[in-house]
């Protein structure tokens, strides 16, 4: 049976939009879940972390910085034969002011580190969900602004650059999928069943 790592944010864990506290998505209507339904073959290691940026530490909720965490991850599931990477909506926040080219760094950080387990064609890099235009909204998520909306717009572009120069899969979560407008960062259900049908899509290749 081959092992897919998928690392990521809340996307990833399957938080249910506008929950407080946060909420996830049962097994059967998270992304992943789906995922491992669909290739009976494959197991899906779910590695979603509410909060997770690709270098940036979180001042407020310590642990999220994805670069440092992915080695000892990686060394957990070893070994793998392929991995799904898709971060980057929480580094558009305002505390970490990056821009959509320095976020690109993040990922390549990130990159770099899979890479020492995993050839690139077998890594699908996506990129994130553009932020809804009312995020910063304090009934939603007022650590993001508009120009946070405006960088999350402009990761696609960047992200598929990287992985055309990398060789890695890629996919951008943008063309398939739209944040709820509950709080216009997290996939509703069918968000969730939409994207798990584009991911396998891209996994084809790589699963067999």
């Amino acid at each position: 049976m081959k092992q897919i790592l998928a690392f990521g944010d809340s996307n990833t864990w399957g938080l249910v939009p506008g929950s407080h506290p946060h909420e996830r998505y049962p097994w059967g209507v998270r992304w992943t879940s789906l995922l491992q339904e669909k290739a009976e073959d494959i197991r899906v290691a779910e590695e979603g972390l509410c909060g997770r940026t690709t270098v940036f530490e979180d001042g407020l909720r310590p642990g999220r910085k994805g670069v440092t965490s992915l080695d000892p991850l990686l060394e957990s599931h070893y070994p793998i034969d392929g991995a799904i990477l898709m971060l980057g909506t929480n580094d558009c926040k305002t505390f970490y002011n990056a821009s959509a080219y320095v976020i690109g760094k993040g990922i390549e950080k990130c990159l770099d580190i899979l890479e020492k387990y995993v050839e690139p064609e077998n890594i699908l890099l996506i990129s994130p969900m553009a932020l809804g235009e009312d995020v910063w909204r304090p009934e939603k998520d007022p650590e993001f602004n508009g120009n946070s909306v405006v960088t999350s717009k402009e990761l696609k572009q960047v992200y598929q650059d990287i992985a055309k120069r990398r060789g890695t899969a890629f996919l951008a979560a943008s063309d398939v999928v739209t944040a709820s407008t509950i709080d216009d960062e997290h996939m509703d259900e069918e968000g969730h069943r939409i994207f798990a049908e584009a991911v396998y899509k891209k996994l084809e290749p790589i699963i067999g």
